[in-house]
């Protein structure tokens, strides 16, 4: 499920897991902005686990609320960005738990480096840490969370064949790529916002608008009114770990 924003992302989020949640063997959902728009509570990471959620990844803005950093060391369930550079940073880059069947799903949370912090190669990390949970499971799905579509098509073949999935997150704005790659990894560029659908980017449009037009900072509020809902399907073969179909999500509330 794509970035969630507020609580109109939060509402929207459960409504859509109260009807269809049980349909999914795990769910993984970005929660970096899950808190008025901005990083993620213990409370409300505890309240999308209850919901239904398996594992929460995130991004740039997981270290907005500090009050996390601890629950971040203790969580399982709960990741940011793997490249962070590991000394005294809180929390780890990915996890293996189990889905609904039994079967063992690893997940990681990886960050770009194109128009964003300069922290380490998302690309070795990722390699360095897939080769880890390739030893204990072949099903491994990737939130690669960058601002450059090029750089995320970049790492999708990077990891071709060698994890079942991987969607792009941070853009907000959903894209309508979704593709089985050459070697059977299911690839999404952007999944998109859940959150306020009148909106840029789950924001207030009035100050949005006027920080374009005269440059000068703004509050930026989020936004209110009817939901949307973003995020993508991947089917995954049992024998080979590898995508077998891929569905892309986007709903509007009426």
């Amino acid at each position: 499920v794509g970035d969630i924003v507020g609580s109109p992302g939060r509402e929207t989020l459960k409504t859509f897991l109260e009807k269809k949640g049980k349909e999914y063997d795990f769910i993984i959902v970005n929660g970096e902005n899950a808190a008025a728009g901005f990083g993620l509570t213990a409370k409300l990471a505890d309240q999308l686990q209850e919901w239904g959620c398996d594992v929460i990844t995130s991004g740039n803005h997981i270290w907005d609320k500090k009050e996390l950093y601890e629950y971040l060391d203790r969580s399982d369930r709960v990741l940011r960005p793997a490249n962070y550079p590991d000394e005294n940073t809180p929390g780890k880059g990915y996890t293996i738990v189990k889905d609904r069947k039994g079967n063992k799903i690893g997940v990681v949370s990886i960050q770009g480096r194109v128009f964003m912090a300069p922290i380490d190669c998302p690309f070795k990390k990722a390699k360095e840490i897939i080769k880890e949970i390739r030893k204990e499971t072949k099903f491994i799905i990737v939130d690669f969370h960058a601002e450059a579509t090029s750089e995320k098509l970049a790492m999708a073949y990077f990891l071709d064949g060698k994890v079942s999935a991987v969607f792009g997150t941070h853009t907000h704005v959903q894209t309508a790529d979704e593709v089985i790659l050459p070697k059977g990894t299911g690839n999404i560029t952007d999944l998109g916002m859940t959150g306020p659908q009148i909106s840029i980017l789950g924001r207030e449009n009035n100050a949005i608008i006027k920080k374009f037009i005269t440059g000068m900072p703004q509050k930026f509020e989020i936004a209110n009114g009817k939901g949307q809902f973003c995020g993508c399907i991947f089917d995954i073969d049992e024998q080979s770990g590898l995508c077998t179909d891929i569905e892309r999500i986007f709903i509007r509330e009426k």
